[in-house]
């Protein structure tokens, strides 16, 4: 029997839906739902990698939304469906335990180290969408074409302040990209956080030191 899980309002609820089939255009495996006091956060990882030797980065996408004041939950699903209430949708029987659900991102401590503009993000995972295209022609072998993955999205990219270019492709996938704006970056740890209005990428990797904001005249090149 599949579960409710109760969203503020039927627009919450969508909003939730888009979030889940994005994930799973993306190739995502699974999305996790972390739901208290009001508070639903998915996260879904847009890039991980597959095994020992895989040099994928770990890059997550997040939305914050609201829901139910009385749901609770922490559970990794495969997708979400609608269902026969507005402000609902089904949870499926069975949950998921993906090895990047267990790499959480802090609470707190996160420091600003600069600024991006989102056009440059858009552009930066317009190429690499594009080089990963070019590099894996019709019958590629799914090892060639994950390594060239993991070469593309993990390589650092100066346009983008030397973040792993993946954070571009995940805030692209995602929908998080809706217009200009300045992205806020801010570091904890190991981590990186994009801030956008539509929703978070967070990238896993070397803590990124000595970031400086760009103008959004900033000229993307071909790496």
């Amino acid at each position: 029997m599949t579960r409710p899980l109760v969203l503020a309002d039927a627009e919450t609820a969508r909003d939730v839906l888009t979030f889940s089939g994005r994930a799973g255009q993306a190739g995502a495996d699974g999305v996790r739902l972390q739901a208290a006091e009001g508070v639903l956060v998915l996260t879904s990882a847009a890039l991980a990698p597959q095994g020992l030797f895989d040099q994928t980065p770990t890059i997550l996408a997040m939305r914050i939304v609201r829901a139910d004041p009385e749901l609770s939950c922490d559970v990794v699903v495969d997708s979400l469906t609608e269902s026969l209430s507005p402000d609902s949708l089904e949870l499926p029987d069975t949950g998921r335990a993906p090895a990047w659900a267990g790499v959480a991102p802090p609470r707190g401590g996160w420091q600003q180290v600069a600024e991006l503009p989102a056009t440059i993000l858009s552009e930066r995972a317009q190429w690499g969408i594009s080089a990963v295209a070019h590099g894996s022609p019709e019958g590629s072998r799914e090892e060639a074409v994950r390594a060239l993955r993991a070469r593309i999205w993990g390589e650092p990219d100066e346009d983008l302040l030397g973040l792993p270019r993946g954070v571009a492709f995940a805030a692209q996938a995602f929908g998080f990209i809706g217009g200009p704006e300045q992205v806020r970056i801010t570091e904890a740890g190991r981590w990186t956080r994009l801030a956008f209005r539509r929703g978070h990428v967070l990238s896993r990797g070397p803590a990124v030191r000595g970031l400086t904001a760009v103008r959004e005249t900033g000229h993307a090149s071909a790496h």
